[in-house]
């Protein structure tokens, strides 16, 4: 199987499928309501997100109020950020950082 990056109008979704239409129906499967804005196969079998990039130093550990905020939000990043800012009374960049920060721990 190869690896695919599969964009819709909300999400980017990392998937194993045998072919790109089989790609094109996990996004459907799991968001029937959005489009399907582009398909690309990943020419390597993992999937790398630079820490740095994200803004994450040291080793990160998973925040559980971020990940019971992007639980309640189903996945929505602008929601989850709104959620996480209520509950723990922090600003919007930081809400932001640990929200971020807790998807790109795998959510």
């Amino acid at each position: 199987m190869a690896l695919y990056e599969i964009e819709t109008s909300a999400h980017i979704m990392i998937s194993e499928a045998d072919t790109e239409e089989a790609a094109r129906e996990v996004a459907r499967e799991h968001y029937p309501e959005e489009d399907v804005l582009r398909v690309a196969r990943r020419p390597r079998d993992v999937w790398v997100i630079s820490k740095g990039l994200l803004g994450i130093r040291g080793a990160a550990a998973p925040d559980t109020n971020a990940r019971e905020c992007l639980a309640r939000a189903a996945g929505d990043k602008l929601h989850a950020i709104r959620l996480y800012m209520l509950d723990t009374g922090t600003d919007l960049h930081e809400a932001q950082r640990a929200i971020e920060t807790n998807m790109s721990l795998g959510w």
